[in-house]
């Protein structure tokens, strides 16, 4: 299985639920990525592009596994602080 997705990483949670909680309210998910994100991946609004199993931690993918196309995440804590992950493809 490869995922396609894009996500928002932020170090705090508090700071990662209040920009779950716009995105759900209708924000603009790559916007928040763009303005908030503090991953390189914020200039292409959190696009991370294909990646296969081993490619991320494995929280991270655990995530991807569990969620339909088009479908945001819950917050998700890694060792690199906290993401909200828009799952965009599937193969």
């Amino acid at each position: 299985m490869e995922w396609k997705a894009s996500h928002i990483l932020v170090k705090s949670e508090s700071q990662a639920r209040d920009l779950q909680r716009r995105i759900k309210q209708g924000a603009n998910f790559e916007a928040i990525a763009r303005d908030f994100s503090t991953c390189p991946s914020k200039s292409k609004g959190g696009d991370l592009g294909w990646f296969g199993p081993g490619k991320m931690v494995p929280e991270f993918e655990r995530a991807c596994s569990r969620m339909g196309i088009g479908a945001v995440s819950e917050v998700v804590r890694t060792q690199f602080g906290y993401h909200i992950i828009k799952l965009t493809g599937k193969k």
